[in-house]
């Protein structure tokens, strides 16, 4: 059975709230019937005592006498009828001498134990709720006290009783009271916990019904936020985490797009090639040309793969870092020399290129396929007779070398630099059309340098130059001095 929310938080408030009430009514009959029984008993023991001080200016010697005299009767009579009680004068020996009730409550044939007298005698009051002894059929509050004449011997016992079942309707009235109070409460209890649990659930109900369409496939559900309570919170972290997983997926979708291209252009061009030879179309004197052709790409088909398998350690966490202190001119000047030829076909003047010492703390080999891949995007966009521009800077105060490349061309748009180091963002949508690129070698170099706890980032002048530009962190600070592949001069031509 589905429980909502809403239902398990008005069960459990209206738990609590009669739970509450009825601890809170067992609690007040407990102190309604002591006060009851206290005051009762109060009251009764104040008036057999007002009695008993007007008895002991009274001169009798003895019971017969108490019997006879005119101002027992009179006495008891008004104090009764003032009071609401029933008063009754016994002998030293608890037989009934006089009493005020005329019902028939009172047993006038029984006398009062003698240890109700006794106890009246030894404590000078006495009181109780009950029978007293047998002289009520059924429970009575009662007090009584020696009776003292004016010589201070006692000639008897005088007792006030009050019928208990005033008690009954006083309880009676009290907790109907209650129940109607308490009945008023849980009703408007009720409606305010159904109006705020509903204010409560309702949030929830439409984050559940967001993700419920987002887990259908409706990337664009987003659960309204309003407020900035806990649901608020759970509202917006649950759209960011939307927003970032439609972005995962957009970028999914063309990641499976950019490599289904990127992977069907050559193959075509292979197929085509390869069923033109076997099928005669193709002469068997420019086969030669054709395989070579062929060959290209299939190298690009294997370059595309290894850039795929290194971006999968990268963003797997496979990739290891092995970080040690080093000079990174070694790396820069092994590159540039090892593309000399390029230089030199392509009459590309390099600037810049001035070794001196300088460490890093990072893996030489991540750093070699770094510059590597920025050298070689260079020197594809740098037409002949351009510009390449190298320079290795220090700042020890913030800890961190930068290594900037710039090259002179078309440049890159503004409006595309944020995008660069995306994957298969390629040249040609900014800087000419490049067939041999895939778009993947700056974002691995993105993630090389962020593995590397470093920063890369790009700088343009649309129509003039491009910079890429990336920082490590410093290795061990030594003099400063000549590398060992520092040539002179401006650079190679």
């Amino acid at each position: 059975m589905n429980k909502s929310i809403s239902g398990r938080y008005f069960r459990t408030t209206a738990l609590l709230l009669v739970s509450g009430i009825t601890l809170l009514g067992l609690i007040l009959m407990y102190f309604c019937v002591g006060y009851f029984r206290t005051e009762s008993e109060n009251t009764l023991l104040t008036n057999v005592r007002s009695l008993r001080d007007n008895f002991s200016t009274v001169s009798m010697e003895d019971a017969e006498q108490m019997k006879e005299h005119p101002y027992v009767e009179q006495a008891v009579r008004v104090v009764a009828n003032a009071t609401g009680s029933i008063f009754f004068v016994t002998d030293n020996y608890g037989k009934i001498l006089y009493c005020s009730d005329s019902s028939g409550a009172v047993d006038t044939s029984r006398a009062v134990s003698s240890k109700i007298l006794n106890r009246a005698f030894s404590d000078g009051e006495y009181a109780e709720l009950g029978e007293l002894s047998g002289i009520y059929s059924h429970s009575y509050y009662t007090a009584g006290c020696p009776l003292i004449n004016d010589s201070s011997r006692i000639i008897g016992y005088v007792f006030a009783s009050r019928d208990a079942a005033s008690l009954t309707s006083f309880l009676e009235s009290i907790f109907s009271a209650f129940i109607i109070s308490a009945g008023v409460m849980l009703l408007v209890s009720s409606i305010l916990s159904i109006v705020l649990t509903n204010r409560l659930a309702n949030p929830l109900r439409r984050i559940t019904a967001a993700a419920q369409a987002f887990g259908n496939g409706d990337l664009s559900a987003r659960a309204p936020v309003g407020g900035d309570d806990e649901v608020a919170q759970l509202a917006v972290t649950f759209n960011d985490m939307a927003d970032k997983l439609e972005a995962v997926d957009a970028s999914r979708q063309s990641f499976m797009g950019n490599i289904a291209h990127e992977l069907r252009t050559p193959m075509t061009t292979i197929k085509g090639f390869v069923d033109g030879m076997l099928d005669g179309t193709i002469p068997d004197d420019r086969r030669d040309h054709y395989l070579q052709i062929v060959s290209q790409e299939v190298g690009r088909l294997t370059r595309l793969t290894h850039s795929m398998l290194d971006i999968t350690k990268l963003e797997t966490g496979e990739y290891v870092v092995s970080a040690v202190d080093y000079d990174v001119w070694e790396t820069v000047s092994s590159i540039l020399f090892a593309r000399e030829q390029q230089f030199i076909e392509h009459a590309i003047r390099l600037t810049g290129f001035n070794p001196v010492k300088m460490l890093v703390h990072a893996d030489p080999d991540l750093v070699h396929q770094v510059l590597y891949n920025i050298v070689d995007n260079a020197l594809k966009f740098t037409p002949d007779g351009g510009t390449i521009d190298i320079s290795v800077t220090e700042n020890l105060k913030q800890g961190f070398v930068t290594v900037a490349i710039r090259n002179t061309g078309e440049g890159i748009p503004a409006d595309a630099l944020p995008y660069v180091f995306e994957r298969f963002y390629k040249a040609d949508k900014s800087r000419g059309l490049h067939a041999e690129g895939s778009g993947l070698g700056l974002h691995i170099c993105k993630q090389l340098i962020n593995r590397s706890d470093g920063r890369i980032w790009a700088e343009s002048t649309p129509g003039q130059d491009a910079t890429f530009l990336f920082t490590l962190p410093c290795g061990n600070p030594k003099p400063p001095e000549r590398s060992k592949y520092a040539r002179g001069g401006q650079g190679a031509k």
